[in-house]
């Protein structure tokens, strides 16, 4: 029998209404709108893409966005200076610099000039220490995302294990922290597998729930599962395209094959992808309220 689809474009529709009401509250009571800043560095058609969807969802759930774009040959200098402008502006709560920057510029000396107040990302060092801690403000989008659709799929994660193949900065390494967390959606047993994991199929068979980020599409295959998992697809591959010249995507995982003995799966788009823009808007309102 098929697994149950865990669809991110449903939860994420579910969660946005609930903004939108906390949003109207913020205003109504406090007279506060979220502000939400974007800088988008070039013009890399991918990162063009994100920065306006992040831009719409602003725009369709009632927050304050403003949004710059600079060259790519502006100088880190002049990043810095414009950050430094955004945290200094009351009218903005969350500040957003999309990633990747020109090779010139150092990301990290970027990340770590946001306030983390208004680091919305959940990048900068002292909101990852949080994190760590079980202290945080804000989660990272990403992970935040999946544990919202664990929860509202009525995925029991205390006492499970939880197999994260992947160890990147975003996704992979957060995420299992916040499944260790004694918390709930967490409190669970995690393995954390990467590229230097020998036989990465003895620990993707023990998972009860495998989370997949690696950017390489089917690294999943229905060998590498046990019958009932719960898995939670994170990657988006480009195999390409239709008649139509529209892109064909792919996650980690072998869907097709994965899905006859898995309970529960992301679908590739559809899944984990809708979630991190909306738990973006999330952490703008949290920031928000916490400006009050």
């Amino acid at each position: 029998m098929p697994a149950k689809l865990i669809k991110g474009t449903e939860i994420s529709k579910q969660i946005r209404e609930e903004i939108t009401r906390e949003i109207e509250e913020l205003k109504s009571k406090h007279g506060v709108t979220p502000g939400l800043a974007t800088i988008l560095v070039g013009d890399d058609p991918g990162s063009k893409v994100y920065v306006g969807q992040k831009e719409k969802a602003c725009n369709n759930l009632g927050i304050y966005s403003e949004r710059t774009d600079v060259p790519a040959d502006t100088s880190e200098a002049d990043l810095l200076d414009l950050v430094k402008k955004f945290n200094d502006d009351p009218k903005i709560h969350g500040i957003l610099v999309q990633l990747p920057l020109p090779k010139h510029i150092d990301a990290s000396r970027v990340i770590y000039a946001i306030e983390p107040d208004k680091d919305v990302d959940c990048f900068h060092p002292v909101n990852v220490g949080k994190l760590m801690i079980g202290t945080g403000r804000f989660l990272p989008c990403t992970p935040h995302g999946i544990l919202e659709l664990l929860k509202r799929s009525d995925i029991t994660t205390e006492g499970k294990h939880v197999v994260v193949v992947g160890r990147s900065n975003i996704v992979g390494k957060p995420i299992a922290n916040l499944m260790l967390q004694p918390s709930p959606g967490g409190n669970a047993t995690v393995t954390l597998c990467h590229t230097g994991t020998k036989d990465l199929a003895t620990y993707t068979r023990m998972a009860d729930i495998l989370i997949v980020a690696v950017g390489h599409p089917k690294t999943i295959t229905a060998e590498m599962v046990k019958e009932g998992v719960v898995v939670i697809d994170v990657g988006v591959n480009r195999t390409g395209k239709t008649p139509e010249g529209k892109a064909i995507l792919s996650g980690d995982v072998d869907f097709d094959a994965v899905q006859e003995k898995a309970a529960a799966i992301t679908p590739v788009p559809g899944g984990v992808g809708p979630m991190t823009i909306t738990m973006l808007m999330k952490n703008t309102v949290e920031a928000a309220k916490a400006s009050i």
